[in-house]
């Protein structure tokens, strides 16, 4: 395999990733009655949504076709069924733990991609590096109302 091709595939990985998320956030929102949380879930998505559009436009420029739709067998997917299955409860405090756990797979698909330095040519590891840290910024909004709803409950 020459070298395009595994980078593109790299990223294609990324691209996958950010539709499963857009597709979860949008399931999210929804089902979901909270009007904060909803805010939440569709700036989310449309994020990923923007995340997978410039991936899929270096996938392209590497000369190979960007993946379309979601995985339906994939962690992220499971995560959000989880995130429905919350919603179904109305607890607020489920629905964040199962987006957490979506934005950790999100998370790891990210350093995955980042862990081979040499081979991922540097302005594609500067876009990489930008989604991933919004990503966890995402992540870590998500983990704080998550744990501001168990202090609550106490």
């Amino acid at each position: 395999m020459n070298d395009s091709k595994k980078i593109a595939d790299c990223v294609n990985d990324l691209v996958q990733i950010n539709h499963d998320r857009t597709a979860g956030y949008n399931k999210a929102a929804e089902e979901t009655e909270d009007s904060e949380l909803k805010m939440l879930f569709h700036r989310n998505s449309s994020q990923s949504e923007q995340f997978a559009s410039e991936l899929a436009s270096v996938v392209s420029t590497l000369g190979e076709k960007p993946v379309e739709g979601t995985r339906t067998d994939g962690k992220l997917y499971r995560a959000w069924m989880d995130v429905k299955t919350a919603l179904s409860g109305k607890s607020r405090k489920a629905v964040l733990n199962a987006c957490e756990y979506g934005e950790d797979v999100a998370k790891k698909s990210y350093e995955d991609a980042l862990k081979d330095d040499g081979e991922l040519p540097a302005n594609i590891r500067e876009l990489i590096n930008r989604h991933f840290n919004d990503i966890l910024k995402a992540h870590d909004e998500i983990k704080s109302m998550r744990d501001a709803e168990e202090t609550v409950k106490s």
